[in-house]
């Protein structure tokens, strides 16, 4: 399929390939309409500004672009956020609003987003960071992708909507936690297997559980990763006759851990509950507390990813630590010895991983 031009787009939206090139260089100042009109023309052809014409037109940017999607949490998840709660944010700098949660900050993605920043920093780059709630990921990324030399991308559902392989063909392209695909790019994941199969082992051979249960829903390559792994090895260590799956509801939905409710008011808890990632394992927690159950009393509870909550959280949170910063710092590495030339085929880089006993499971 012959790769869509600036002069196709132009062609399409009825404008000079100038309005194109400048649409994807500097939007703020085109006509919001005539932007509109450009934007809905490359999304149609699937057409991402090559990183080669751009070397042409003013050399490289020496800019490294970071996207986020819609990952950054305002609240602890589960917690909606009033539409005036965010306004006051603004002003009112002694309210509740700004007393520091860090149950909502730093995560999984604010550490890699660090890991990243501190790469750039050191490398002398410069740091493009970009986010999009919604479907307009994919207008937001076409944007960036012609102002930068290189694009790291977290996981996100919004991917699927995106020309990933045409973007991946023409500039070099970093994915994090999103496993391996054919799709010829470098792919930053963390040892979700070995971390698993340590969690499991630790709950059977030292607190001599027998019946253990997963929360967490499989909306990424990481959670799918973790609770394939977890079957795995229950099955392995002779606990697979027992339903595997407690609950697996978004914390962002109505329906968040109504399943543990369910399991909880009939009787049917576990002697452990395993969750996907630490923010499910808090909330867990706080949960079986709110009950009048004991962490690790009456049921144990695990987490992955090793955010600092885990540490300053009573009861201590046993997990899996993964290298976020490591993440980071790799993935603008690569990126930046890539040297704006796209991978030509999959390349994957798996971390290790650290399984951390704390209180949670009734180690100290």
């Amino acid at each position: 399929m012959r790769r869509a031009t600036v002069y196709d787009v132009a062609n399409k939206a009825g404008v000079s390939t100038a309005t194109v090139s400048f649409t994807f260089r500097h939007p703020e100042k085109v006509k919001p309409s005539t932007r509109e009109k450009v934007l809905g023309a490359a999304h149609e052809l699937e057409y991402v500004p090559s990183a080669s014409a751009r070397g042409l037109a003013r050399g490289r940017t020496g800019v490294l672009g970071l996207y986020s999607f819609d990952m950054l949490l305002e609240r602890t998840e589960g917690i909606e956020l009033a539409e005036d709660d965010a306004e006051n944010a603004y002003t009112n700098a002694g309210s509740d609003i700004m007393d520091p949660d860090v149950r909502a900050y730093p995560l999984y993605v604010d550490e890699v987003q660090r890991g990243f920043e501190l790469e750039c920093w050191r490398r002398g780059r410069v740091l493009q960071l970009s986010t999009a709630a919604g479907h307009g990921a994919e207008e937001s990324i076409a944007e960036i992708a012609g102002r930068v030399d290189g694009l790291a991308l977290f996981p996100s559902e919004y991917v699927k909507g995106l020309p990933l392989e045409r973007l991946c063909r023409q500039m070099p392209v970093v994915r994090i936690s999103a496993g391996s695909e054919n799709v010829p790019a470098a792919y930053v994941n963390c040892d979700n297997t070995t971390g698993m199969n340590a969690i499991v082992d630790h709950l059977i051979d030292v607190h001599h559980v027998r019946s253990v249960a997963f929360v967490g829903v499989q909306d990424s390559s990481d959670m799918r990763e973790r609770y394939a792994a977890f079957v795995r090895r229950i099955r392995e260590r002779g606990l697979g006759d027992m339903p595997a799956l407690v609950d697996d509801s978004r914390a962002v939905s109505a329906e968040w851990f109504v399943k543990l409710c369910d399991a909880l008011g009939s009787g049917q808890l576990p002697e452990a509950v395993v969750c996907s990632n630490d923010q499910s394992a808090l909330g867990v927690v706080e949960l079986l507390q709110d009950a009048g159950l004991k962490v690790p009393d009456d049921v144990i509870v695990t987490g992955f990813d090793g955010v600092l909550a885990g540490r300053l959280l009573h009861p201590t949170l046993t997990t899996v630590r993964q290298p976020m910063e490591a993440m980071g710092r790799l993935a603008a590495k690569l990126l930046d010895e890539q040297a704006e030339d796209p991978w030509r085929e999959p390349c994957e880089y798996r971390l290790p991983v650290r399984f951390i006993a704390r209180e949670s499971c009734g180690c100290a």
